[in-house]
């Protein structure tokens, strides 16, 4: 470090950064920082947090990937049965990135109590069912057992057994069609766990049932059943091991993704991504329109000081240095503020949930939060580059200060 420059960081900064951090415009700067560093990190952790749980939730009642005979419908009913005898089940050996392998048999039905008729889909499946993705959303009772003997135990949504009017240990008929003119097949189920997703398409929509029910109601084999539901490890690769899964499948078979299943419903999360990235241009444009005014003003209270400087030796750019680390230093000074408070407000909503949504739009029933450093890391170091990179201009000033004008400046 020369002498000048250093004679040049003393004295601005031992005898004007206090004047100058109280400077309504300079706090003004801060602030803006703050905010702006605020709502990045919120929309992006609300952003991911709210895809990320949709995202789960449709994987939780339809895997990542299904696989189908080819000639069944486009409906959520399986008509036409596959073979569970697969050289892909009951793992997927050939690929990388599968974890897991189910099978299910869904059959459409109607609920009748003495009240309400609702339709349904029964969602039939076995021993190799998976029921973590759907423990967290049991509300009332427990998880049914489907390893031993075929029983009558279902789980029921909330939403459905509000509308029928039914509770935990209630029994209820269910009505299952057969060809025309027949009479249909009529089942007794037991209720012994209720669930909430709150994603009412689905909640309105499916009880989970014994395979073995489906597969009689159907006169299906043993070893024939409606579909395999495909997981995987990463969900960013869920297209190409999708293409990959339909390339090892036997040609009659198809396999579909859910985002192309529930293509409505991912077009929606994308707009979360345009949504970020909006916000994320907003505030950065605000918080540097902000410190350019804040160093503008910097510089035009210290022109005397930098005639001086340049008087006693000093060059232009290590001149600009010292403002742009005054600056650099008070963009960290609204960071740090800005960080703290925006992840106690993160903190506050995942703990308890304050702010709720409306599932019917948003298929969740409060703000999800995805807290994940590297991000919050990455938003403070790209904020602080930006600011700088732009702050480059206005420093460009300091180059055009005569030392004599300077020094007669008042």
């Amino acid at each position: 470090m020369n002498l000048e420059y250093f004679i040049a960081k003393r004295l601005i900064t031992a005898k004007s950064y206090k004047s100058s951090i109280s400077s309504p415009i300079i706090k003004i700067a801060i602030s803006a920082i703050a905010i702006g560093i605020i709502m990045m990190i919120v929309s992006v952790a609300t952003g991911i947090g709210l895809q990320n749980k949709i995202r789960e939730k449709v994987a939780a009642f339809n895997g990542h990937i299904v696989i189908t005979n080819f000639d069944d419908n486009q409906s959520q009913v399986h008509t036409q049965p596959v073979t569970i005898n697969q050289s892909f089940y009951p793992k997927f050996k050939t690929i990388e990135g599968i974890n897991h392998i189910q099978a299910v048999a869904n059959k459409a039905g109607i609920i009748r109590t003495e009240s309400s008729v609702e339709g349904i889909i029964l969602k039939g499946v076995g021993k190799d069912y998976v029921w973590t993705n759907i423990k967290e959303y049991i509300t009332q009772g427990r998880l049914p057992n489907y390893k031993d003997e075929l029983n009558e135990e279902v789980l029921i949504s909330e939403y459905l057994a509000n509308r029928l009017h039914l509770k935990l240990g209630d029994k209820f008929n269910t009505f299952f069609m057969k060809e025309s003119g027949k009479m249909p097949n009529l089942r007794n189920f037991k209720i012994v766990g209720i669930y909430n997703s709150g994603f009412q398409e689905f909640d309105a929509s499916y009880v989970i049932g014994d395979i073995r029910h489906v597969q009689r109601i159907n006169k299906w084999k043993k070893d024939e059943i409606g579909a395999f539901e495909v997981f995987i490890n990463d969900f960013t690769q869920i297209k190409e091991i999708g293409d990959k899964v339909y390339k090892e499948i036997p040609s009659t078979y198809n396999s579909v993704t859910i985002e192309e299943k529930f293509f409505s419903i991912f077009e929606f999360l994308k707009l979360f991504d345009f949504n970020i990235i909006i916000i994320l241009i907003v505030m950065i444009v605000v918080a540097t329109i902000n410190m350019i005014v804040a160093l503008l003003v910097l510089i035009l209270e210290r022109t005397q000081m930098i005639g001086i400087l340049k008087a006693l030796g000093a060059n232009n750019w290590n001149i600009r240095k010292i403002f742009l680390y005054n600056a650099g230093f008070l963009i960290s000074r609204g960071l740090l503020f800005g960080n703290l408070i925006a992840l106690a407000l993160l903190f506050l909503q995942k703990t308890f949930g304050i702010i709720k949504l409306n599932p019917q739009n948003y298929y969740v029933s409060e703000v999800q939060v995805d807290i994940n450093f590297l991000h919050i890391l990455l938003l403070n170091l790209g904020t602080i580059v930006i600011c700088l990179l732009v702050l480059l201009i206005p420093s460009y000033i300091i180059t055009k200060i005569s030392p004599v004008k300077a020094i007669r400046f008042d």
